[in-house]
């Protein structure tokens, strides 16, 4: 179980790490789940959510650097 919130602890210092670039555009991010099969879900919140490049930013943006924080996770998910 420990190793479980020590993967949730280096999500949610990748998501905070990202955070300030998505607040700059009036939007954030929430932890939703990590999944059993390592996937992370989150929701893109404010201005990102229903933007047309919230898909770019979940992949190029939030997945990059979570999965460079924590190389365990397989994929990022929006919810």
């Amino acid at each position: 179980m420990s190793d479980n919130n020590s993967i949730r602890e280096r999500v949610i210092k990748a998501l905070d790490r990202v955070r300030p670039y998505l607040q700059s555009d009036g939007g954030d991010i929430e932890l939703l789940d990590i999944t059993d099969d390592l996937s992370v879900k989150v929701r893109l919140k404010g201005a990102c959510h229903g933007c047309p490049y919230s898909m770019q930013t979940l992949k190029a943006g939030v997945e990059q650097a979570i999965m460079k924080e924590v190389p365990e996770i397989k994929k990022v998910i929006s919810a």
